[in-house]
């Protein structure tokens, strides 16, 4: 069981197929199969022990993680948009490597006795060369081998390497995805970068069904459209910020004019009802899919489908209608729990942090162990509940949660309010220290273009529709939200802005 089985099985059945474009390029299943062997033998013969990489989107990726499973190391992607000393400090933890990294990296690079830097360019090409083809596949197939490490975003502290060994990927996507599903004209737009969960799920799941990757390294909701009109894109997944940016530039256009997209899925952040619903009218045709999943846990855990959206939508029931705010149910191989700080489960309704449990479960970070409780289950410091029909509403993170006199808020609750009014277009809720209360409700808010509101007027809003307690008692205006390159909102740096 090793993450190059699935490209084997691919490149077997179909190796003549389009495998990836990337803009006047394509790649076929056959030429993955052999560019990934060819990147493999080298990293043995460099005598590599982790197969870093430190670049955007491009055909070297695939190559390099597929790689790497040939070579039996770990594929390490790393943030590109990190400062030099923070990603000395992260290099450090994954020598001796063979380094993937844009062409004007190498030079910076070449200095580190334990690091191997090749460029873009001509990685690529090494691996693209003839003769490739007669290697035999010798790979090992020790499922409990690392296969990706992938370091968090180290909010907290030093960052954490993630450990997702090849049991964990593969059972994920032999749990999600059917083999050779995809038709032929499938194309898959992947647009979330490599270091990211969702990139490299989307990778993996595409290639196991079939479909035409086609790599947008750089998004810009202009650039997304054009793209997907252009390659005639069937399957996308974005963060909810992208999709929020790409709703609004379709609106601006005054329709959609995608008859090829039939499926959007969407994670990685929470999704506001209204952008959502505004997607969903726009794109009447397209099956959504929300995807609630971790880093530790090898991506989806809990899906929300297209028929989902579609009875939620249709609904006159409060509860069937809340739904859309919902990540689904779990799917079959995951169990989930909700409890409470003393570790025991609540009842269904009652609010608590998530745990699950799965073969897809890491909860292993490098240097750290498992962490992983004794009867296997997971706690993913994610806050939420679950309703009598077993559909998981997530909250947040736990530290976001806000209490005040001893009463708990999802920010997210108060947020959901905030963007109904017409003239708000982003949201932040967080808590800042109070003294009467231990924690007050304060809200930092982005408006429409052309339109305006006072503090007064969100306030009273609020207050028409949620208890008084979740009323923000301040509200800052700006200009936009902070948030990082993968769509999560930094609610830490709309604190530093309360506190300044």
């Amino acid at each position: 069981m090793n993450l190059m089985m699935l490209l084997e099985m691919a490149q077997s059945s179909f190796g003549d197929r389009v495998a990836l474009t990337n803009g006047d390029e394509n790649l076929t299943y056959a030429q993955l199969f052999e560019a990934s062997s060819v990147a493999g033998e080298k990293a043995r013969s460099a005598g590599a022990e982790y197969f870093a990489m430190l670049d955007e989107s491009s055909f070297a990726f695939p190559t390099a993680l597929f790689g790497a499973a040939w070579a039996g190391i770990p594929f390490v992607p790393l943030n590109y948009r990190l400062t030099g000393d923070e990603l000395d400090a992260l290099l450090t933890r994954v020598e001796p490597a063979v380094l993937l990294c844009e062409d004007g990296r190498t030079e910076s690079l070449a200095s580190r006795d334990q690091c191997h830097a090749i460029g873009r360019t001509d990685f690529i090409s090494q691996t693209r060369a003839a003769g490739a083809a007669g290697l035999d596949p010798e790979w090992s197939m020790d499922p409990e081998e690392i296969a990706i490490l992938l370091f968090t975003s180290g909010t907290t502290g030093a960052p954490k390497a993630a450990v997702l060994r090849h049991s964990h990927i593969v059972s994920y996507i032999l749990t999600t995805v059917e083999f050779m599903s995809a038709e032929e004209d499938a194309a898959q737009l992947v647009c979330v970068p490599p270091y990211h969960i969702a990139g490299i799920a989307s990778l993996a799941s595409s290639i196991y069904s079939g479909r035409r990757i086609v790599q947008l390294p750089n998004f810009t909701a202009e650039s997304w459209i054009e793209t997907a009109r252009r390659e005639k894109i069937t399957n996308a997944m974005v963060v909810p910020t992208m999709l929020s940016r790409i709703v609004e530039a379709l609106e601006d256009q005054r329709g959609a004019d995608l008859p090829d997209l039939k499926a959007i899925s969407y994670g990685g952040g929470k999704m506001p009802q209204a952008v959502i619903e505004r997607a969903m009218k726009l794109f009447p045709d397209t099956n959504f899919t929300n995807a609630y999943g971790l880093t530790e846990t090898s991506s989806t855990i809990a899906i929300l489908g297209p028929d989902d959206h579609r009875a939620a939508m249709a609904s006159d029931d409060a509860a069937v209608r809340k739904r859309i705010t919902s990540v689904g149910q779990p799917i079959p191989t995951i169990e989930v729990e909700i409890r409470n700080d003393e570790g025991n489960e609540v009842a269904t309704g009652e609010r608590g942090e998530i745990y699950v449990r799965g073969d897809q479960v890491s909860g292993e970070y490098l240097g750290k162990g498992s962490q992983l409780l004794d009867d296997g289950f997971f706690p993913t410091k994610d806050g939420g509940f679950l309703d009598d029909e077993g559909y998981l509403f997530l909250e947040g993170r736990m530290d976001d949660i806000i209490v005040r006199g001893g009463e708990n808020m999802s920010p997210g609750e108060i947020e959901d309010v905030m963007l109904e009014h017409e003239a708000v277009a982003d949201v932040a809720v967080i808590g800042i220290p109070d003294e009467q209360w231990g924690e007050a409700v304060v809200a930092s808010v982005v408006l429409k273009q052309g339109k305006a509101a006072s503090e007064g007027e969100l306030q009273q809003w609020v207050k028409d529709r949620l208890r008084s307690s979740r009323t923000p008692e301040q509200i800052q205006f700006s200009d936009e939200l902070p948030y990082n390159e993968t769509g999560k909102l930094l609610r830490r740096k709309v604190r530093e802005q309360f506190a300044s």
